[in-house]
């Protein structure tokens, strides 16, 4: 056994020695199940920056799309406005919107998202529209226990409201579930040890992002 190769992270809370863990949780639970007795240790002085924070939850735990949800909503009742909340997730304003949107879901839609059947933000923002006006077949939609595609959101549409169901909006809902995918694939992908596949890994994270992003802003312009 080669014990943590990465320290924990933590800063000190009082006077009597008493210190807070910031990175580092599950490394902390299996030093205690190995039966360690001392973990390698960084005392950072300095407050912890709550994005850094969560980036490193994300990077460790995959974060669920709620947990990010809420997040922006605390970060935002802190003062953050969306466009900086944006740049320091990497994400573009339309995501953090349809992050947003998650938090005040129809019931229905809420269940979906809380039983994983769909985890999309982009999906569940659409579904979400198309529940306002259609609430009757989204609920027919939503019967069964089957996952929600994009594909599936965009065949409804097309069947219950096809005047705003342009051709451009059904080749954008393709390629945004094309993004859907290989956003999927590339979570699967631990973080390789030569610089220059990790650097391929940011590249590829960086363009499925930008992808993503754009498609999200096309389908916004062509719905109503």
């Amino acid at each position: 056994m080669r014990g943590i190769l990465v320290p924990l992270v933590v800063r000190p809370v009082d006077a009597n020695g008493r210190h807070m863990l910031h990175f580092g949780a599950m490394r902390l639970r299996a030093a205690a199940l190995a039966g360690l007795q001392e973990v390698p240790v960084i005392v950072r002085d300095a407050p912890t920056d709550r994005y850094a924070q969560v980036a490193e939850n994300q990077r460790r735990h995959n974060l669920s799309q709620l947990d990010m949800a809420r997040f922006i909503r605390d970060q935002m009742d802190a003062g953050d406005s969306q466009t900086t909340i944006a740049r320091q997730l990497g994400m573009n304003l339309t995501t953090v919107a349809h992050h947003l949107s998650l938090l005040e879901l129809p019931p229905v839609l809420d269940d979906a998202l809380k039983l994983g059947r769909c985890t999309s933000p982009r999906t569940l923002h659409e579904l979400s529209r198309l529940h306002d006006r259609q609430p009757e077949h989204v609920k027919q939609l939503l019967e069964g226990s089957a996952a929600i595609t994009r594909e599936a959101v965009a065949t409804l549409r097309a069947r219950v409201d096809p005047a705003s169901t342009s051709r451009s909006t059904r080749l954008i809902a393709q390629a945004i579930a094309a993004c859907d995918r290989l956003e999927k694939l590339l979570a699967l992908i631990e973080l390789p040890a030569t610089e220059g596949d990790r650097a391929d890994l940011a590249d590829l994270h960086a363009k499925v992002s930008a992808l993503s992003g754009w498609s999200a802003l096309g389908s916004d312009r062509q719905t109503p």
